[in-house]
């Protein structure tokens, strides 16, 4: 049993590690803490008693006490209280938790101690916090799989939300986003009349406008309604200078942003002072949009965050996020977990060939500029390692703006249609990494290379030998139920290498009814039929749908996303319900549940969970008059035996 709980320390140790959390093994290097455990015996003798780890983050405590076998995770007893016995706290991880987080609580200055009760090992396991403050009162919480949520930078956004049940800054920020967004959204339908198209091309241009108010180029005083030079022309002159400004090149591409703009100056009705208002629509949009959006984001600490969610959220109100459009935009947890997945590193060209408003590339930006404190590769990272195609004239616009808001990065965004370039051209700009979310539901048996599949293997086919891809597409892709996606699927294998694929929770696009999975490649090496992939049901990701937000992150999110990225790089083993190991064909269905078996013994109470289930079953059928089904069954029975 010793060298099971020596095996269980160091796991712990580096779950601890991998958090960036740092306590003391078997006392505590704080010395107010350390007094107090020097008579925290759970014999309750007075002598010395110390956990398995015990430190402070922040102001709270933690304390660990970690067990070999699951069997002694958690003992309550008959009042479904955490029993307090001395022979409990000796045997019981959450137990012995608990004891020396109300003793630390009773005997130090601290208010907040953290309880972790961890039983197991890395395959199978359980980790129970129990949260304890200088009332003595406890409160026991749902198990984590990680130890992230309680490291610096994240344990008062725990606190906040799952003791003491309130909104956290972000929470409350994303609140006013909504009603901004969808406040915006009534503005532009109610006095503009404007398109789907139209209207996030108003707001996007707007926003580049007010960044001349620091040149005194441009004011919101000087829309006046005039009717020789309009508002519109002013707004449109403000967004020339700022393309100018911040040096878009070539002339063409320029031109090309300005044409779709022009509907700003060329539309009468958002020109024309309405009564209601005493001013054009396009002043009060761009009194409103200085005011709710473009100041925050110029004084808002985490200010491409802000946008960013503005964009998402006020896409969605307008439409503009283009399910008629086969436009689907990503969202950012998803676009940051690519970033994980793909590995990024600070001298990586990535690619986005169905760029949208650009969330990868702009993901990906921030991360890279994030990995290096030289200015001139951060320079170089923005104007010559970010590659973006983007095939509707509308979004490409957006896509370029978006950039120019977010940090620049928007040089090597083109209006092309991905599918009509050769990729052995694309192939010269020696891009290694590719992340892309096709346009979904185009593909037919008449047209086979507008199916996601047919998308994903043209970017393999774009990207350098060793590069990696990662893709969001339907569940149904990998699945390849049709003879030309089958086709495909085996082309893909002959040229590159299938490293996994993720199946993700069904409303991570929310109201589009995708059934999303993650696929990644190692793109130019042919797949070795004795390579083992990962297919992984992250189904489970710690995002749920609340009511008039819609996708909401929970305080757990963070911890799954730490587990599937352990379990993916294989840090840690998982059960094979999480993940399954495997070698595959070309004509598998590339998904967890094609190749998950259950391996687990059942335990006693499964087996009398089960038996439970099928006397209930029997019964129901006996009293609606069904009994004959059970008679058939033992004669057929009794006759083969």
């Amino acid at each position: 049993m010793a060298k099971k709980e020596v095996k269980t320390d160091l796991w712990v140790y580096e779950l601890l590690q991998e958090a960036n959390i740092h306590l003391t093994p078997q006392g505590c290097d704080i010395k107010e803490i350390d007094e107090a455990l020097r008579t925290a015996s759970k014999s309750k003798t007075g002598n010395a008693g110390y956990p398995e780890y015990c430190g402070v983050v922040k102001d709270f405590i933690l304390v660990i006490e970690d067990k070999a076998s699951l069997d002694k995770h958690l003992y309550k007893d008959e009042k479904g209280l955490i029993a307090q016995d001395v022979k409990a706290v000796r045997n019981y991880a959450v137990n012995g938790a608990l004891f020396y987080a109300r003793h630390l609580a009773v005997k130090t200055s601290y208010n907040k101690v953290l309880a972790i009760g961890v039983s197991g090992n890395e395959k199978h396991h359980r980790i129970t916090p129990v949260f304890v403050d200088e009332r003595d009162d406890y409160q026991e919480l749902s198990d984590v799989e990680t130890f992230i949520s309680f490291n610096e930078g994240n344990i008062d956004e725990f606190y906040l939300k799952e003791i003491l049940h309130e909104k956290t800054d972000i929470e409350k920020t994303t609140a006013e986003i909504l009603k901004d967004a969808a406040e915006l959204h009534e503005y532009l339908r109610t006095y503009g009349q404007l398109t789907t198209e139209q209207k996030p091309l108003v707001v996007s241009g707007i926003m580049l406008a007010l960044r001349e108010i620091d040149y005194k180029t441009f004011s919101i005083d000087s829309l006046i309604g005039d009717t020789v030079v309009t508002d519109g022309q002013k707004i449109y002159d403000a967004i020339k200078s700022n393309l100018q400004r911040v040096n878009v090149t070539p002339d063409t591409k320029r031109e090309k942003l300005l044409s779709q703009f022009s509907v700003i100056k060329d539309t009468p009705k958002i020109n024309e002072i309405e009564e209601k208002l005493g001013k054009t629509p396009l002043k009060h949009y761009t009194e409103f949009l200085n005011k709710s959006i473009f100041q925050n984001i110029k004084y808002h600490h985490s200010a491409e965050d802000y946008l960013g969610r503005f964009y998402g959220e006020f896409m969605s109100y307008s439409g503009g996020d283009g399910q008629t459009l086969g436009i689907v935009l990503t969202p950012k947890h998803i676009t940051e977990l690519f970033c994980e997945l793909a590995q990024l590193k600070p001298t990586d060209k990535v690619i986005d060939p169905c760029c949208g408003t650009s969330g990868f590339l702009i993901a990906a930006m921030h991360k890279m500029v994030k990995m290096t404190d030289d200015e001139n590769q951060r320079r170089r990272i923005k104007r010559d390692q970010l590659f973006g195609i983007e095939q509707q004239p509308y979004m490409f616009t957006i896509a370029t703006t978006n950039m120019i808001l977010r940090g620049d990065g928007k040089s090597n965004l083109h209006n092309l249609d991905f599918l009509k370039q050769n990729p052995n051209q694309i192939q010269l700009k020696g891009c290694t990494v590719g992340m892309m979310n096709p346009p979904y539901s185009q593909g037919t048996k008449q047209d086979p290379n507008q199916y996601e599949i047919s998308f994903t293997e043209h970017l393999l086919d774009s990207l350098t030998e060793g590069a990696r891809a990662v893709v969001i597409i339907p569940q149904s892709s990998v699945t390849g139920k049709s003879k030309e996606e089958q086709n495909i699927k085996n082309n893909i294998l002959k040229h590159h290498t299938l490293e996994g694929v993720i199946t993700l929770n069904k409303n991570t696009f929310y109201g589009v009814g995708t059934n999303p999975c993650i696929a990644v490649f190692t793109a130019g090496i042919p797949h070795d039929k004795n390579h083992l992939c990962k297919f992984i049901n992250f189904e489970d990701d710690g995002f749920v749908v609340s009511k008039h937000i819609g996708l909401e992150e929970t305080v757990s999110a963070k911890d799954k996303r730490q587990h599937l990225l352990d379990v993916w790089f294989g840090r840690i083993d998982a059960e094979t319900k999480f993940c399954v190991e495997t070698t595959i064909e070309a004509e598998d269905e590339w998904l967890h549940a094609f190749y998950y078996f259950n391996d687990e013994i059942p335990s006693e109470k499964d087996f009398e969970n089960t038996m439970a289930d099928y006397l209930t079953f029997e019964f129901n059928m006996i009293t609606h008059g069904r009994g004959y089904l059970f008679d058939d069954f033992r004669q057929t029975k009794e006759g083969a035996q």
